[in-house]
């Protein structure tokens, strides 16, 4: 039995008469259908105006016998004398309390995050043709019996569009498979109405969650929409599977699917005595494989050990004055020790876990750039030390009312762009990470030896980076480490521009038997908590190297933690890629591992 609860909009005939939103319960078997009204339809006024209605007189009340309270209380009048404005407002104060209490957290609130009534609806669009009329699926028999498996046949365009390849939309549901592509059935009429207002631009893309109330729904039309006004089909791009309410504004936009990335898992890699499963998403070959070899090595010699020098991300804004002294005036101010206790004050306001540890200045010109640092616990931070900024920049106001704010990062900071200031003062955590690999480890496990592996890091790591006049760049691959891990655990990808700055250390000890290899990584930018990191896929690769949400004993330490994991994952990656160089495998491991077994000459472009 199908159980649909479904919003119908006012048209010009039903605007004459109050229709009441309708809870349907479908029998397909049996062709029973029961109707049933709510019990908001009662009410004389639409149901967010009536709720508007007793918010205001709720609160207005409350001001009223108040104010009245204090000057009795002043005039030491008793308070249970009163009079009849305030028998009506107590009266008034109790009907909007009782009516708050049982509607306010039901209907009120499902219209305000996700679910409009039909009144909301309706309010935002007046167009008759915006209308979407909701009625039964036709359908008599359940999903299964009735797909297809025959070729995919044209649509026809509309609105002058070019033929596509539809997306069936079953109802709430998208049916995507592979091979097997579900797209032979009907789009249900409602489907087909919002499929033709968005093709034709009388309904945005970007408000279908907030008009259907269904994100999944919403992603499944938009996509449709998309196929008819390109062209194109959007088979092979997945639209099941996903949770799309939880990235509903905070992950993704105007979804139409999501992509698929495999997962590869690296290790156990030993590091700090702890055993750590990294997972690495990633579609290039070679690229886990060559890791876990790494680790290997690692772990035949005892293990590796990190140290976290630094945990502080950065915000600076770009501010300007009529002249350079009066910004040199600023510059003065924010680095005099005095003040430091006033502006953490300030700055830390904006959260528990923000706290100020530094303000560094530069000058060009009258314009001024604030390097503000500040540790963020277990989330990335960009967020919370930009509300933290904004709090000092306003403070500032009153002292320097000739301050003019240009912007509240000025790329001083310097974020997702390759930087010097990042490469020498740090962002986010810095960390070095080391390892001494014994000499039949070498030989046996990585097929070199100690004495080639440092010529070559000297020569293409050192020499070689310097010659390209790299920034931050000191290091074979480094940033195939961190995107992979940055991917599987929710980072911002964008960010692997400045975490990959890395300088890759390798000298032969113990009388040129062992080796010494070490990675030091000043800007590894990570979370544990916010962004990508609650996505189902994510959380799962957190957890598995245990550092899954904010640590509340030890705030920070989670965050922390997957920073050396990193690291630790960067030292094992650059050692088993340094190897395979100087031993002469490289191209005869990637055409072994990284080279596509189809056809690539039968793929068409669809």
């Amino acid at each position: 039995m199908d159980v649909r609860r479904r919003s119908t909009m006012d048209t010009p005939a039903t605007k004459a008469r109050s229709g009441p939103m309708k809870v349907k319960v479908v029998d397909h078997e049996n062709d029973v259908v029961v109707v049933g009204a709510k019990a908001s339809d009662a009410l004389p006024l639409p149901l967010y105006l009536t709720n508007a209605v007793f918010f205001t007189l709720f609160f207005s009340v409350v001001y009223f016998l108040l104010t009245r309270w204090r000057e009795k209380i002043r005039t030491s009048t008793p308070l249970h004398v009163v009079d009849l404005s305030e028998i009506v407002a107590i009266v008034a104060f109790v009907a909007s309390f009782i009516y708050l209490l049982g509607f306010f957290g039901i209907d009120f609130v499902q219209s305000l995050i996700l679910r409009p009534s039909n009144d909301v609806w309706a309010a935002d669009d007046e167009e008759e043709h915006e209308r979407l009329i909701l009625k039964d699926d036709a359908r008599k028999v359940p999903c299964g019996a009735g797909l297809d498996c025959s070729p995919i046949p044209q649509i026809a365009p509309v609105a002058a569009a070019p033929k596509a390849v539809a997306q069936k939309v079953f109802d709430k549901e998208v049916v995507l498979s592979t091979p097997c592509d579900f797209t032979t059935q009907p789009l249900t009429e409602e489907d087909e109405e919002v499929v033709k207002s968005v093709v034709a631009g009388t309904i945005p893309s970007y408000s279908l969650e907030s008009k259907l109330g269904d994100c999944k729904r919403a992603a499944a039309i938009r996509r449709e929409a998309l196929q008819r006004i390109t062209g194109k089909s959007l088979t092979g791009l997945p639209l099941e599977g996903f949770d799309y309410e939880s990235i509903l504004g905070q992950c993704c936009e105007m979804p139409v699917g999501y992509v698929q990335i495999p997962v590869g898992i690296a290790g156990p890699l030993m590091l700090d005595g702890r055993e750590f499963s990294v997972p690495m998403a990633t579609t290039e070959g070679c690229l886990v494989a060559s890791t876990n070899r790494g680790c290997k090595a690692i772990n035949l010699s005892g293990g590796a050990t990190s140290v976290l020098l630094r945990d502080g991300m950065t915000r600076a804004p770009c501010v300007r004055f009529n002249s350079a002294k009066r910004a040199a005036e600023l510059k003065f101010y924010l680095e005099d020790p005095n003040n430091y206790d006033t502006l953490s004050t300030v700055f830390n306001r904006s959260s528990r876990f923000g706290r100020l540890q530094t303000i560094k200045c530069a000058i060009a010109g009258k314009n001024l750039y604030m390097r503000f640092t500040c540790s963020t616990g277990d989330a990335m931070g960009m967020n919370m030390v930009s509300k933290g900024v904004q709090n000092v920049l306003d403070f500032l106001q009153n002292d320097f009312p000739d301050m003019d704010v240009i912007g509240i990062s000025g790329n001083y900071c310097s974020d997702k762009k390759p930087a010097a200031v990042n490469w020498i003062e740090g962002r986010g955590k810095s960390v070095v990470c080391e390892a001494v690999i014994k000499g039949d480890v070498v030989q046996k496990v990585l097929k070199t030896n100690v004495a080639s592996l440092c010529e070559l890091n000297m020569l293409k790591n050192l020499t070689g980076s310097a010659m390209a006049g790299a920034l931050g760049g000191f290091n074979a691959h480094a940033s195939n480490i961190v995107s992979a891990i940055y991917i599987a655990t929710g980072q911002d990808p964008a960010q692997n521009v400045e975490s990959s700055h890395c300088i890759t250390m390798m000298e032969p000890i113990n009388d040129g038997k062992d080796l010494h290899v070490s990675v030091t990584m000043p800007s590894i930018e990570v979370g544990t908590v916010g962004g990508g990191t609650q996505l189902a896929s994510q959380s799962a690769c957190l957890n598995l190297l245990g550092v899954k949400g904010a640590n509340r004993e030890a705030p920070g330490s989670n965050a922390r933690l997957l920073a050396t994991v990193v690291a630790g994952s960067v030292l094992a990656g650059e050692l088993s890629l340094m190897s395979a160089i100087s031993a002469g495998q490289l191209v005869k491991s990637h055409m072994k591992y990284n080279r596509s077994s189809k056809d690539v000459s039968a793929v068409a472009s669809a």
